[in-house]
């Protein structure tokens, strides 16, 4: 229980950090958000979970392909909103517009023969 509490706090402060350090430079918090702290951390925890390196690798490569269709949500969030669209409203759309690029990802990687 206190290893998963570990985790839980080490992973909020991160996330924390990032938007803290946004309200300050939104430069440095792009920055801190766009490294990939938090695969990094999941395979980290995986490994000591694990000790499976396979595993790891397996998460590596779902990771990378599915990097991909979350940039959707990247490249939709600022047109909806400069286009005059509320934040919520723009969220949602982004985070359904996301959701199905991850639907036709997954399905176009199937076809392709590739596992993740």
């Amino acid at each position: 229980m206190l290893y998963a509490t570990l985790k839980v706090l080490l992973t909020s402060v991160l996330v924390v950090a990032v938007s803290e350090t946004a309200k300050r430079s939104v430069l440095f918090g792009a920055i801190l958000a766009s490294i990939p702290i938090t695969s990094v951390l999941a395979m980290v925890w995986l490994y000591v979970d694990t000790g499976d390196t396979e595993k790891v690798a397996r998460l590596a490569n779902g990771i990378f392909w599915l990097v991909l269709p979350s940039l959707v949500l990247f490249l939709s969030l600022p047109l909806l909103l400069r286009s005059g669209m509320d934040f919520y409203a723009s969220l949602a759309a982004s985070i359904a517009l996301t959701v199905a690029a991850y639907f036709a990802m997954v399905y176009t990687l199937r076809l392709a023969g590739i596992e993740i």
